[in-house]
């Protein structure tokens, strides 16, 4: 149903428009004019990268016309380029909290619809070097750990799993969005770093993740809405359906994203 709606809402907006004119060769001929093109803007955290531009090229491939450009980065960034007055037609968070920040400034079109949910997992380089076996060794004397800030939403759930397991984890920094983390570990900056599990799993063997109970203290849910400053609201609205149906769903699943 949701890929109906969507497939019929674009084909309203982009579908072929028929040109009457007549000259001196047609005799009265009738033309077709080409398809209106749009360019939808869709502002996403930066832990759906990877998934958010597959269903991105899914979403073009079932509407001609239509071209997704992303711009991914921490939820918390993200709001404030919106607040800001940045383009965008999509917003999508990692937590309702940045969620909620837009539609109470009306700066997001009806309700957002909530699409997945994810949780924290420790990423280490693939040897462990530091030698960390749970989340209590993150607070050890001398390990190197890299969170999110606060204000992001893997750096609020951080601080959720450390309440919950009364630690005090003590970064070497604190990056704006889940992605800087898990770079910091990969390159071999850090021993240790709390992300999502999916993006451990899209890193592959780059990282070893382990897994830890208080992440359950801490699930994300991920919301997405059209936003009220969009030029192309019958697309983007019809994007968070395609998201929230069942072909992003697949991808979303596919990629260890948890559903709503």
């Amino acid at each position: 149903m949701n890929r109906l709606v969507a497939t019929t809402a674009i084909a309203l907006l982009l579908g072929t428009t028929a040109a009457c004119g007549s000259d001196a060769s047609s005799g009265g001929a009738t033309t077709s004019a080409p398809a209106t093109r749009t360019t939808l803007t869709v502002f996403a955290a930066a832990s759906l990268t990877g998934t958010f531009t597959e269903i991105g090229k899914q979403f073009e491939a079932a509407n001609p016309g239509v071209t997704v450009t992303f711009n991914f980065a921490g939820s918390a960034d993200l709001v404030t380029q919106i607040q800001q007055g940045a383009p965008a037609d999509v917003f999508a968070s990692a937590d309702t909290k940045n969620m909620d920040k837009a539609t109470g400034e009306d700066l997001v079109k009806g309700t957002p619809v909530d699409f997945a949910k994810n949780t924290l997992e420790i990423a280490t380089p693939p040897d462990n070097p530091a030698r960390i076996e749970s989340l209590d060794s993150l607070a050890k004397t001398g390990v190197k750990v890299v969170l999110c800030a606060p204000e992001v939403p893997c750096g609020a759930a951080a601080q959720k799993v450390e309440a919950a397991s009364g630690i005090d984890i003590k970064p070497v920094s604190e990056e704006q969005s889940v992605t800087d983390v898990l770079g910091k570990v990969t390159s071999g900056e850090a021993d240790a770093g709390l992300v999502y599990a999916t993006d451990v799993q899209a890193a592959g063997p780059k990282v070893l993740g382990l897994k830890f109970p208080q992440a359950a203290k801490a699930v994300n849910t991920y919301p997405i809405a059209a936003l009220s400053g969009s030029d192309n609201m019958a697309v983007a609205k019809a994007f968070a359906a395609y998201v929230a149906g069942p072909e992003g769903q697949a991808v979303l699943e596919a990629a260890g994203f948890a559903k709503p």
